[in-house]
């Protein structure tokens, strides 16, 4: 072999070698960017895991937490609307239903002082009409009298009156007045009314005169 030719070869042996040394000083270099950038990967996930995680949706559940308690005032300012709503109503209705009762009773008993004024001339009709003795001559006062006490007593009872004229029963002090005791004629009668001595009188189921009565003892 010639020495040029020696001189040839080892000029592509030397580029070769530079080839190969090149090669590998890239793959190198490609080598340390990967390693660099793992190290960076890993130092920044060292760093995130280091760091305080935040608390996820902690706003949302203060909003929460504020909604459920405005829906709680708000379902306690309903029950006390519907509380007093219901004492209104109660107090409304009780109300309506005593005036109503008042109107009643008011309208039944509205004639009762006027009533009270006429019973006692109902009283002497009845005293006039048992002295009358059995006289033909007085038989036609009798009548006269006694068919205007009929006709007066026809009008109070169309207007609700009604008498309180019982012997032989049990004493009552809701409508009978004691005005005085005597001993009983049979045994039967003790504590019980013997005698009526003035009427006792109802306007539309009230008594407006107690009846004056005596009793057996």
């Amino acid at each position: 072999m010639s020495d040029k030719e020696k001189e040839t070869a080892e000029q592509e042996v030397s580029a070769e070698n530079t080839d190969i040394k090149a090669d590998q000083e890239t793959q190198n270099d490609e080598t340390q960017k990967s390693n660099n950038t793992s190290e960076k990967i890993e130092d920044s996930e060292e760093k995130s895991a280091s760091k305080p995680k935040k608390k996820r949706g902690l706003g949302f559940n203060s909003k929460e937490k504020e909604l459920k308690e405005e829906i709680e005032e708000l379902k306690t300012k309903n029950d006390e609307l519907n509380d007093k709503y219901l004492r209104l109503y109660s107090e409304f209705d009780n109300y309506r239903k005593r005036t109503v009762k008042e109107k009643s009773e008011l309208f039944k008993t509205a004639a009762e002082d006027t009533i009270l004024a006429i019973l006692p001339v109902v009283d002497d009709f009845e005293r006039a009409l048992k002295t009358f003795k059995t006289d033909e001559a007085e038989n036609a006062h009798k009548a006269g009298i006694e068919l205007i006490y009929n006709k007066l007593t026809s009008i109070l009872k169309n207007k609700g009156v009604e008498a309180i004229d019982q012997s032989a029963v049990d004493f009552d002090l809701d409508i009978h007045e004691a005005i005085t005791k005597i001993p009983a004629p049979t045994e039967e009668l003790k504590g019980k009314v013997v005698d009526v001595v003035e009427k006792g009188y109802k306007l539309g189921g009230k008594i407006i005169r107690f009846a004056k009565v005596v009793i057996g003892e």
